[in-house]
């Protein structure tokens, strides 16, 4: 009887919830549009750095890194969203569940260490520009996606692993139109002290330490910047870091905001958690591109040769 019961509550199913309000219907549109849009704009910088030679530099190349990662996280999550504005579908199996937050997961720790490196990149093209091209070559930067790759994967594996050991008994009903592991692991009725502590660690490992070296980097950028003689040079030293700066506050500003609402809201509106929920994966896949398209002139002069034609 008892491994009947494990089966029932281990086969359950987890309610995504969407914006209250089905009445509005435009409000409904907008949430995919708005994913479809991020989807277009990261793929068009993808496609322009890619048959642009000119754009085959380190700068760019890890631009198109940030691109695929936000690409990523846009299909990732659209499929549950489509699912919901669309066909009214709000049911996801555990597995698919489990699947779609170590996806979500993954890609958030990947672009934290992608942002990480482009703070690198901003730093060693001021500091030493005349050996920027030997230090950031191609083959080396080949290596430094592996490892944001492998390091997100190290990290990301063991939550969906723990939180398949769980019963699930409790409300059902999630907070967003997407699975993740902060407020799955609080629908189960076993233990969840491991995946708790985890799961802070993980956030203090990749969001807090990412975020300290970004900060330490931007420091020693400002002082590096501030030795040049020259004001003019000065200052287009620092504009370079200029976009690059707007999407790590992007990034951050939403990752923090959602997590403190998760861990510490538990009175907070419920309203509240679900519009965070659409910022924290809709606003820097969204953003990224417009920001760097309008910060690079010789970007932004891309993308218009690429629609007049």
């Amino acid at each position: 009887m008892s491994a009947v019961n494990d089966t029932k509550l281990n086969s359950a199913v987890f309610l995504l919830t969407g914006i209250p309000g089905q009445e509005d219907v435009y409000l409904w549109i907008s949430i995919p549009f708005l994913y479809v849009i991020s989807i277009i704009g990261n793929s068009v910088i993808l496609f322009i750095i890619k048959t642009d030679p000119s754009l085959h530099e380190p700068m760019y190349i890890f631009l198109s890194m940030l691109a695929v990662t936000d690409l990523g996280l846009s299909i990732a999550t659209i499929p549950t969203i489509l699912g919901i504005y669309l066909f009214n579908s709000r049911e996801i199996s555990l597995n698919a569940c489990f699947a779609q937050l170590f996806f979500i997961h993954l890609l958030q720790c990947i672009e934290s260490s992608v942002l990480l490196f482009m703070a690198f990149d901003r730093f060693i093209a001021i500091r030493d520009p005349l050996r920027y091209a030997s230090i950031l070559t191609l083959p080396r930067i080949g290596k430094i996606g592996v490892v944001c790759v492998l390091r997100g994967a190290a990290v990301v594996v063991p939550l969906p692993i723990l939180l398949k050991q769980f019963r699930y008994c409790r409300s059902n009903v999630l907070s967003h139109s997407y699975c993740l592991h902060q407020e799955v692991m609080k629908a189960a009725c076993s233990d969840i002290t491991v995946n708790s502590i985890y799961g802070f660690y993980v956030s203090v490992l990749m969001m807090g330490l990412d975020s300290l070296l970004i900060f330490l980097s931007y420091v020693m950028i400002l002082k590096t910047a501030l030795s040049i003689v020259s004001q003019t040079k000065c200052l287009r030293a620092l504009n370079t870091c200029v976009s690059h700066l707007c999407v790590v506050l992007l990034f951050y500003t939403t990752e923090i905001g959602l997590a403190v609402i998760h861990r510490f809201g538990n009175n907070s509106s419920h309203l509240l958690q679900i519009f965070l929920g659409y910022v924290y994966l809709l606003v820097p896949p969204l953003m990224n591109p417009v920001v760097y398209s309008m910060k690079s002139k010789h970007l932004h002069a891309r993308i218009i040769r690429l629609f007049v034609k």
